[in-house]
């Protein structure tokens, strides 16, 4: 089987979000991006670089900061048959638009007996770097993921990034689109032509027999770090990225762990009613009497440090990863066994807003 022209291009993060962006944009004259500084020279992290020349200040136009009023514009072209996308810089401020997505944007299909649709997407970044504490640090997927209507995903692949929001702009539900920002430096290989993943399923990225490791996001390329340093343990472990959240591939999930028989799960996010606590209790549904050996990760129950030293202690990591896998799996080197630090190739800085 031939690969599709462009196949195998690497692309950072950000520029398969700026070409799928691109693509949909040239195909459809009803798409449009808004957003604070998304007609920026740098692009907003590279992602809307050039889009606002290519297509002018009417399909791709910087906004005030009023995040609830902008939503507004944004659910009321989704309404007249536009498709917008509304990009935020940090996700942090999308609790000021909640009313705006929470009771319009998810509701007005269902109200309206599918008779009205809202096909928007909204962008929004998360993470920690450089310091940005307790409020510019935040995930907040999981306040998303309970609300029927709104469709969560949080691509950590190049490949997945364009193939994803592609899928998200030709949905007729909303979207919310995460992005971690230690992500946006990370290549990948991404085919040239428009392509739209599957909403709703995960991918296996690694397979193995003795734990089942889900990683949300970034938190997914600290998992594949754990799952290298359990290897020289001698543990084989199945790496699974969920990709979307809401709808969640469960089945995918659960199927990995009936045949490994434990399951970590590491957030991007807080662990106290998260998208980790949501997978777990699925799991446990879907496999009534297996009883599976379950554990959990995320941030630690405090708002997010601002200090480096605090940041290493609050986030899990590849070695910490690893740490509480090898104790879930009841290894015999599990008490004394030191993973060892990350290696310099291994981590990816965020080196500033653009």
């Amino acid at each position: 089987m031939s690969l599709p022209e462009g196949a195998g291009r690497s692309l950072n993060y950000a520029q398969a979000i700026l070409e799928g962006t691109r693509q949909e944009m040239e195909r459809d004259d009803n798409v449009f991006v808004m957003g604070l500084g998304v007609d920026d020279p740098k692009g907003l992290h590279g992602t809307t670089i050039g889009l606002n020349r290519l297509f002018g200040a009417d399909r791709c136009f910087d906004t005030p900061i009023a995040e609830d009023a902008m939503t507004g514009v944004a659910i009321g072209a989704a309404l007249n048959g536009m498709r917008p996308i509304h990009v935020h810089q940090r996700m942090d401020f999308l609790m000021l638009c909640m009313n705006q997505l929470v009771n319009v944007a998810a509701k007005q299909h269902y109200m309206f007996a599918g008779a009205l649709k809202v096909p928007m997407v909204v962008r929004a970044s998360i993470g920690r770097s450089w310091g940005q504490g307790a409020q510019h640090s935040q995930a907040f997927h999981s306040f998303f993921m309970h609300v029927p209507g709104l469709r969560v995903v949080c691509p950590t692949t190049a490949f997945d990034a364009k193939g994803a929001l592609i899928a998200a702009i030709r949905d007729d539900n909303p979207v919310m689109v995460v992005e971690h920002r230690m992500l946006y430096a990370l290549k990948g290989i991404v085919p040239l032509e428009p392509y739209a993943s599957v909403i709703g399923k995960a991918r296996i990225l690694r397979p193995g027999t003795d734990l089942t490791i889900v990683g949300v996001s970034h938190m997914l390329a600290e998992c594949l770090r754990a799952a290298n340093r359990l290897e020289d343990i001698g543990l084989s472990v199945e790496v699974i990225d969920p990709i979307w959240l809401a709808p969640l591939d469960i089945d995918t999930i659960a199927a990995s762990v009936a045949r490994t028989g434990r399951l970590l799960v590491v957030d991007n996010g807080w662990t106290n009613c998260g998208a980790s606590a949501e997978i777990i209790s699925q799991v446990l549904e879907w496999l009534p009497g297996a009883a599976p050996v379950v554990g959990r990760m995320g941030f630690l129950p405090t708002p997010c440090p601002t200090t480096r030293v605090l940041e290493e202690a609050f986030y899990p990591t590849g070695r910490t990863i690893a740490l509480r896998a090898a104790r879930l799996c009841g290894h015999g080197q599990a008490d004394t066994w030191d993973p060892g630090p990350v290696p310099a190739s291994e981590v990816t800085e965020f080196r500033g807003p653009f």
